[in-house]
């Protein structure tokens, strides 16, 4: 019999493992928590980005196709009509909506609610539908990044106030004054003046903070620079504390201060100076009101002052006016998938780039998968074991850890130096990417053909097959899944590179839809990659979003090959 020592060293032992067994398992469902919960932080890092980009805000405007302007030479041909004035026309219909509009600074500002690129799809309209003309139609197209973003909210936060009261507007010498009778922006001066506290304070403590540096600093210029710097802003603060003090003497806005704008009898004034009784504010009118009196009025407060943003306060009542006209709706951003590339972010789009991506890996899979597959069934079942096999696997090892830009470099000086083939062709690209890709397809593929068991080979070989029937006949097909194992993996590898594209040229700035056909293999292309490169270097805030958006196409577009390359594993998968 076992000794109670012995059966207790054993239960403990059994309680260790168990122990360990349990600690194992915690470490592992820790890990797989820990990946999906950095995967879901990416996913929704990426996705808030670019929620913005699916949705656009849209401008219809009711543009009167003149005769002449549209069709110079009268005869209604595609070559008249595509001599037209049509950004001309365009300028006229947003005129319309602001005839007070003349200064020639002012109308830059107002044609700057649109690109004029969207003249070239009325261009195409007419061309297409020629009986328009002469006529009035409603023309609807993408408002400009600027007054896009700030419908969004992320040029400028802004908040609005309802005042009631007895309102009545003056004009005189270009200025405007609107005076109420009970006093109704007392509110807006206070608001103004706690805004100036809160900006004197600021440069208080920086003020403050550049006194500790020139403390601290141990150079005596740099000291004394800092301390000029301090002195400014103390100045700069005292002139805010003395603004904001004189209770008896009017308020002066700057463009350095937050905008005040005032809605009222459908027009808008910018306030520059508000009396101290907060019964009157002077200005300039942006949009003129449509009465000289009201019983309501409303306050825009925007939060960033206009000397720090690029759409200016006149723009943003235009715009303001055109939402509340009905104008301006905002959908969902269908040119961002009907559109290729484009210099201005509302117009830009992916379509190129997802014809390109689909071209380029075509021609990769139909490359690197046949060439991949039989080079591996050649060295797994036929080869002879030598030192030339065994040097002919190691340098495929050794290339499937090679930099893909060294591929992008072969594929330059082979492709194009040499052959003369076409930059920035998908045909190009796919044939560098076989290259990159072809590593790792054999690679997969000798092990999933040598994972097949060595009695199915018997087994053939047995009832009198010959090798090459055992091969395609037997091994392959129960090697099939892994073989698109292995494929999905490459593939995967190969969407995502930019590197050796744009060696090949493939960084360049395509604005052309290619052909979906065999045509387009040799047409300019770019690839999703290489367009969230080019995006993602832009220089207008707009294209963050849309480089956002188009990862999150990208990653669509992986899933949906690879869910097609897992259907047609499982659909070939068998069990033994």
């Amino acid at each position: 019999m076992i000794s109670a020592d012995r059966q207790s060293a054993v239960q403990k032992r059994l309680l260790k493992r168990y122990r360990d067994e349990a600690r194992f398992r915690a470490f592992g469902i820790a890990a797989i928590v820990f990946a999906l919960a950095m995967l879901a932080l990416l996913i929704g890092s990426i996705g808030s980005q670019a929620i913005s980009a699916f949705s656009v805000n849209e401008l219809t405007l009711q543009v009167t196709l003149d005769a002449e302007r549209v069709d110079p030479d009268g005869d209604r041909s595609p070559e008249s009509l595509r001599r037209g004035s049509y950004n001309g026309l365009l300028q006229d219909a947003l005129r319309a909506q602001f005839p007070d509009v003349t200064d020639r600074a002012q109308l830059r500002d107002l044609f700057g609610l649109y690109t004029p690129l969207v003249a070239a799809r009325l261009l195409n309209q007419v061309a297409d539908h020629p009986q328009s003309v002469g006529q009035t139609i409603d023309f609807t197209f993408p408002i400009s990044d600027h007054a896009d973003l700030y419908l969004k909210g992320q040029i400028t936060g802004s908040d609005s106030a309802s005042l009631s009261g007895g309102f009545t507007i003056a004009r005189q010498d270009g200025r405007a004054m609107i005076v109420s009778e009970t006093g109704a922006f007392a509110t807006v001066l206070d608001a103004v003046r706690a805004d100036l506290d809160l900006r004197a304070d600021a440069l208080e403590a920086r003020a403050a903070r550049y006194e500790t540096r020139s403390e601290a600093a141990g150079d005596a210029a740099r000291s004394e620079q800092v301390a000029g710097d301090a002195e400014t802003a103390r100045v700069q603060a005292a002139a805010l504390r003395a603004q904001t003090g004189d209770d008896s003497g009017d308020l002066e806005l700057t463009p350095q201060l937050p905008s005040r704008l005032v809605r009222i009898a459908g027009g808008f004034m910018a306030i520059d100076t508000i009396s101290a009784d907060g019964r009157t504010v002077s200005g300039t009118f942006l949009v003129s009101p449509e009465a000289d009196a009201s019983d309501e009025a409303e306050i825009l407060s925007l939060s960033v002052p206009q000397a720090d943003r690029r759409f200016s306060d006149a723009q943003i009542a235009w715009t303001e006016t055109l939402v509340a006209r009905g104008l301006v709706r905002e959908g969902f951003n269908t040119w961002l998938f009907t559109n290729a590339d484009s210099r201005e972010p509302e117009l830009a789009g992916v379509l190129g780039a997802m014809i390109g991506t689909v071209l380029t890996i075509a021609v990769t899979m139909a490359l690197a998968m046949p060439i991949g597959v039989f080079t591996a069934i050649y060295l797994e079942e036929f080869a002879p074991k030598n030192r030339l096999t065994d040097l002919i696997e190691v340098n495929i090892n050794n290339l499937a850890a090679v930099p893909s830009i060294v591929f992008g470099l072969l594929g330059l000086a082979v492709f194009i130096n040499t052959f003369g083939l076409p930059r920035s062709a998908p045909l190009v690209g796919g044939m560098v990417l076989a290259l990159m890709t072809l590593p790792t397809i054999i690679i997969s593929a000798r092990a999933a053909l040598k994972a097949v068991p060595p009695s199915i080979r018997e087994a053939a070989l047995g009832v009198g097959a010959s090798k090459t029937q055992t091969v395609f006949h037997h091994v392959l097909p129960l090697a099939a899944p892994g073989i698109l194992t292995g494929s999905i993996i490459g593939m995967a590898q190969a969407m995502g590179e930019t590197a050796p594209l744009l060696m090949i040229g493939m960084v360049a700035f395509i604005a052309d839809v290619p052909s979906l056909s065999l045509d387009g293999l040799t047409e300019p292309a770019t690839v999703m990659p290489v367009q969230i490169f080019l995006w993602s270097d832009g220089a207008e805030r707009a294209f963050e979003a849309r480089t956002a958006a188009a990862i999150i196409v990208l990653l669509g577009l992986m899933i949906s090959f690879n869910a097609l390359a897992v259907f047609l594993r499982r659909r070939f998968e068998t069990r033994w």
